[in-house]
Order: C-alpha cells, then structure tokens, then sequence
C-alpha cells in the first residue's frame, strides 16, 4: 500500500508544486502555503481520485490536477485548523502558525484554498474531455468544503459541551472527514466518465471509509507512538475533544471513573503522567476496542460499496487502502 501511495505522491506533487511556486512573491507566503505539503503526508485523497477515475475506464492524465486540487484543499483545512486548535506540530515539522504566526499562515491556507480551483481550470486546459464533467467536480468539492466547516465548527463547539452524543459525534466528522474522502472518490469517478451509480458507490465508498479513517485517528490520538504520528499523542484529550472514545467512556465510567477523565479532558495543563492515567482508565473501560470495531464496521460497508464494481487493479488498490485505513499505526 505504502508503495503505491508514494507512486502517486510523485505525480501529484509537481502537479502541486505548479501552482505553488517558490519564486512566485511574496515568498514568505508560498513557502508557508507549502510547508505541510513539504513536510510529508500520505496523499490518501489523490490516491482515492486516481484510483476511482481507473476504476471507471480513466486514466492518471484523466485525473492529476483534480488529484492535486483535493489535496491541496486538504492541506488549507490543516493550516487553519492548527491555528483553531493551537497544535504546534504536524508531520513532525512546527505547524504552520508556529513558524510564520498567525496572520500569515490564515493568508497561506486562503493563498492555497484558491489553487484548489486553479488547479481545476488547468485539468480543463489539459484534457478537453473534462470540459463537461468540470461543474461537476466543482460542485462536487464546493459542498465538500462547506461540509468540512460545518464539521469543524461543531467539533469546536463540542469542546464546551458535556451531553455530546454518539450520533452527534458520527455527524461531526462525517462532516469534518468524511466529505472530502467522499468528495475525491465522487471527483475520481466524474473525470473517469463513471455513470451515476458507479460515482454514487465510490462516493459511498469514500464517505465509509473516512469514518472509519477518522475513528482510527482517534485512537492514534490516544495511543500512537508521537515519533511515528508526527504530531503529539494527547492533544484531542487536552483539547477536550469529544471523540468517540471519550463519548463512550464517559457513557460507561463509574462517577469517580468519570470524574479522573474530566479532570484531564480539555486542561491543556495535563500533564503526561495524566494524561497517560486516563488513557489507561479508557481503554480498561473498553473504549478504545469500541472504537477500533466499530471503524472496522464502516471499513465493511466501504468495502461492500466496491464489490458491485466491475474487478481491476484498481478496485483491488481501493479494498487494500480501506484495509490500511484500520490497520495503520500512523
């Protein structure tokens, strides 16, 4: 999986590096807007726009600069939400607004917001095929975005909250993560030439498999190895996000049970020695095995989504990276 994940890191990046040119001026801007981009990551939502663009009879060309597109809109929705959520570190490297303040680092995540479509209007330049699917793939990615802002204000709104649901919680990050996985698989399908069922399956596809990738985020927030993640284990419970793990465990802990988990759950001021007693506490609680089934459930419905697709190499890749998604340790 690894393997053909950094294959299509290597066409999609320059694709990338197109738009967002270190000679262009100011300089300070792109090198900011390019940082995260820089710094690593896995490429999964390209990944998902080539594969379902093969999947449907298209090809890589059908697909690069839409692949690029979703990835650099994923990349504007980090630098911004390192500022909402005052994170210091991704991709082992200083978050953006660490490195260049805030001011800058909200002009660099607009600066690359507005390559998404740039990046649209050069797959219409490069291939006349997607003149008549491009309102499509931008109407696909508009409601995406708007999607993840919904997401991401009720995932702040929740930290203040002490009554959020499991259904409150499975909404949030439909929103927050799921959009825009279902959105790449969509896009994917629409630039392929998919008919409507096959972009509404791999749509579904996409929509399964972010749940499942985001639950198992979660569980790497609380018990992944900091080196390996790139970012520091614990900050969702100093941040008092409710995830599903927390949702439950609080929902089964006994009142001095619940009230450890408090004590830790949104005080930036815990410390490690904390931190790691409630981690503890919620997985003897069952939280964490919760969780891990419970992205395996969705990881099934994803994978239930592509048997109805007709088989070829890259249905085949699509059914290993929802295995990947929950078997991962970063």
């Amino acid at each position: 999986m690894v393997e053909e994940l950094n294959e299509i890191t290597t066409k999609v990046d320059p694709a990338i590096r197109e738009v967002l040119q270190l000679e262009c001026q100011p300089r300070t801007l792109y090198e900011a807007s390019r940082h995260l981009i820089d710094a690593g990551g896995k490429r999964l939502r390209p990944f998902l726009v080539v594969k379902s663009c093969e999947c449907v009879g298209g090809t890589l060309e059908d697909a690069l600069h839409v692949a690029a597109a979703v990835e650099v809109l994923h990349n504007f929705t980090l630098v911004h939400d390192d500022i909402m959520d005052r994170d210091e570190k991704r991709r082992g490297s200083p978050t953006v607004h660490v490195k260049w303040g805030i001011p800058i680092a909200i002009a660099a995540g607009d600066l690359l917001f507005a390559n998404v479509y740039k990046l649209i209007l050069l797959q219409a330049r490069t291939s006349p095929a997607f003149h008549a699917r491009a309102l499509r793939v931008i109407e696909t990615l508009t409601d995406a975005t708007i999607a993840i802002c919904e997401g991401q204000a009720m995932d702040l709104i929740f930290e203040e909250k002490t009554d959020v649901s499991e259904d409150d919680y499975l909404k949030m990050i439909d929103g927050k993560t799921a959009a825009l996985f279902e959105a790449s698989a969509r896009c994917g399908a629409i630039v392929g030439g998919g008919r409507a069922g096959q972009v509404r399956r791999l749509g579904n596809f996409g929509r399964y498999g972010g749940l499942a990738f985001q639950m198992i985020d979660d569980v790497l927030g609380v018990v992944g190895d900091e080196k390996t993640l790139g970012k520091p284990v614990g900050s969702d419970l100093r941040e008092g996000k409710r995830t599903l793990i927390m949702i439950h465990a609080l929902s089964h802990a006994k009142p001095e049970q619940a009230k450890r988990i408090g004590s830790v759950l949104g005080n930036r001021k815990a410390t490690q020695d904390e931190v790691l007693s409630v981690t503890k506490l919620v997985g003897s609680l069952g939280s964490i095995d919760y969780v891990r089934n419970t992205a395996k459930v969705c990881a099934e419905r994803a994978e239930r989504e592509l048997r109805s697709l007709t088989p070829s190499p890259a249905r085949e890749s699509l059914m290993n990276l929802v295995d990947f998604f929950v078997s991962r340790v970063y």
